[in-house]
């Protein structure tokens, strides 16, 4: 006959003592406040970047796209090396931004492009992509599109083209318009005051509707406050809807005194705190890895992917939400980036580089080459104000057969045709393709190399 002896779990076999309850507080205060981190910070940097959105300076730039609360507003000239407001911005489209509070239904009404490039990205409250409304996925005819609060079920009018419903109650628009090199552009600024954002009780007729005009104040805390972060994250959960999926999650957060829209650091013990304290360390780092795990390296270019559906890699989603906001997924942009070159040298001015393509990157829309200053992420002064080379440069000097050569470097060339000025120091480049084809998206499209000549 034989006996079986039961194996005791090493850990969960001792008894309980003090010493062994202050080391799981703590683990367990770390691993659930790093899990806050990776699956909140969206929804904190939303809500924070939101109420910068809707303070507008006065005066305000041309460049700026802050509008009032549930107004839309446009940029009205590409920036320049002197524009210091937007880092990493592109130089290919006006951009248009519209925090909306949908207290009620809106309607937004876009004009006939007539063949022009122009997206709205709808985004909810966690960074997540519910609708492109624009050339690719809705065309570019006049549309009226209804912008549905999570919940809502009354009747929209006739003339209503699409329905968008939100999951959170506020939603923010984030457009684009494409301007051609060398265009008037008051044809394109005629196209932008045709795009019209208007309450439901607006758009049928009603009169001195009163609408929302701000939204709450967001807490300010000290940078020293080491758990500032859960506070934030607090208050973000008490302006938003908690999403179906993720409620299993949140309960969790209550081990660490996140409920009811508040943070309780005073129910939580020493061991926890200091668990806590070293999550907020260690979520930006889980976050940034992110971007090692979520996407590929092809041919010395940082590609990103699934920014149409994170899933439930949140580490991912609050990546994007932080020095990518407002990125778009791959079916409508691709934004491959690099910082070195063939060698895996960082990217140096003062060194001459060249990236040669065998023909124009393979898109449906448009692509354009763009070179940032490492040092403040904007675009590096120069005598010929030229900060890329794109689809429509008549600079961009093509073989023959199709083929071209852009040289990178600081000092001015004798021959300036195919030349985008850099910094002396670091510098990265991000190649902008709008509507890429299908071989770009499956990555089977190898993206050129970065070599340096000298």
């Amino acid at each position: 006959m034989n006996t079986v002896i039961a194996q005791k779990d090493p850990i969960i076999s001792v008894a309980p003592n003090l010493e062994i309850a202050a080391m799981g507080d703590y683990a367990d205060a770390k691993s659930i406040g790093t899990l806050a981190y990776e699956w909140g910070y969206a929804m904190v940097r939303m809500e924070q970047a939101m109420r910068e959105y809707i303070d507008v300076p006065n005066p305000k730039p041309q460049t700026s796209y802050r509008a009032p609360l549930n107004e839309i507003g446009w940029a009205r000239r590409l920036p320049t090396a002197d524009d210091k407001d937007m880092p990493t911005a592109n130089n290919d489209t006006y951009y248009m931004s519209a925090v909306v509070d949908l207290t009620e239904p809106y309607i937004l009404e876009t004009p006939d492009t007539d063949g022009r490039y122009y997206v709205v990205n709808v985004f909810d409250m966690y960074h997540n992509l519910t609708e492109y409304i624009g050339k690719r996925n809705t065309g570019t005819k006049a549309q009226k599109v209804a912008l549905v609060p999570p919940g809502w079920t009354g009747k929209l009018p006739k003339g209503v083209t699409k329905t968008v419903t939100s999951n959170t109650k506020k939603v923010w628009l984030w457009g684009r318009v494409h301007v051609l090199e060398g265009e008037d552009v008051a044809k394109v600024h005629g196209l932008q005051d045709q795009f019209v954002l208007k309450s439901l009780s607006e758009f049928g007729g009603k009169r001195n509707v009163v609408k929302t005009t701000t939204l709450p104040a967001m807490p300010e805390y000290p940078v020293t406050d080491s758990l500032r972060f859960y506070k934030y994250l607090a208050f973000a959960m008490s302006q938003n809807e908690i999403l179906a999926d993720d409620k299993s999650l949140v309960g969790q957060l209550e081990r660490i005194g996140i409920k009811d829209g508040k943070f309780h650091e005073s129910e939580l013990n020493e061991h926890r705190l200091r668990g806590l304290k070293e999550a907020a360390v260690d979520g930006p780092l889980a976050i940034l890895a992110s971007m090692y795990s979520s996407s590929f390296v092809n041919n010395g270019w940082n590609v990103a992917l699934k920014l149409d559906n994170y899933g439930y890699d949140f580490s991912f989603r609050s990546l994007i939400a932080g020095p990518y906001l407002g990125g778009q997924g791959e079916k409508e942009a691709m934004y491959p980036i690099r910082f070195t070159d063939s060698d895996n040298k960082p990217a140096l001015g003062v060194n001459t580089y060249k990236i040669h393509f065998d023909k124009e990157p393979p898109v449906n829309s448009f692509w354009s080459l763009t070179l940032y200053d490492a040092t403040n992420k904007l675009f590096v002064d120069n005598e010929l104000n030229r900060y890329k080379f794109s689809s429509e440069s008549e600079a961009l000097k093509r073989n023959e057969d199709g083929s071209f050569d852009i040289i990178l470097q600081n000092k001015k060339p004798e021959n300036t045709d195919n030349w985008l000025p850099a910094p002396e120091g670091n510098f990265y480049l991000i190649l902008r393709m709008y509507e890429p084809k299908q071989e770009v998206i499956d990555l089977s499209y190898q993206f050129p190399q970065m070599v340096r000549m000298n």
